[in-house]
């Protein structure tokens, strides 16, 4: 981890965010499972939670590609010389995280597992704490003017303001 970035430990990163909590979900649907019972209304879950997974992965590679245009890092580990704005960074200042908050439900959705809804809450409240207001207080001290102007512009999870 580099000294000049939003973070400074190197568990402070999406994967952990989200995977050890839904690590979790896993072990507790085996040892207390917890499901919808049988019926079309679980049965149409399938296929919202397979559209919400690759609109998710969408996210995650666009965003991921437009970091790389601009040459910037994916690891919030890492210094950012400069904001990016457009591609799907022009909707979403966290892509990335939102991607990750989709994959996770359209997994519990399609695979009916009620306790990665739980966990999924927690892993997006870490997310907010752990992630996503440490990188906007470092970018705001880092980039002043221009960051607030993008702050103002583009809502933190999805849309324009």
């Amino acid at each position: 981890m580099n000294g000049d970035s939003a973070h400074k430990r190197g568990w402070e990163i999406a994967e952990v965010v989200f995977g050890v909590p839904f690590l979790i979900s896993i072990g507790l649907q085996w040892a207390i499972p917890l499901s919808l019972p049988p019926g079309i209304f679980r049965l149409a879950l399938i296929p919202i939670g397979i559209i919400l997974i690759l609109v998710g992965l969408g996210f995650i590679v666009q965003g991921r590609r437009e970091l790389a245009r601009y040459a910037q890092p994916t690891d919030p580990g890492h210094p950012t010389d400069k904001i990016v704005k457009t591609g799907v960074f022009a909707r979403s200042r966290n892509p990335l995280y939102l991607g990750s908050v989709l994959v996770f439900l359209g997994i519990a959705l399609a695979l009916n597992m009620l306790w990665a809804l739980v966990t999924l809450l927690v892993s997006i409240v870490l997310c907010l704490y752990v992630l996503i207001l440490p990188e906007e207080r470092y970018l705001a001290a880092r980039f002043g003017a221009e960051y607030a102007e993008y702050m103002a512009a583009v809502h933190r999870w999805f849309g324009r303001k």
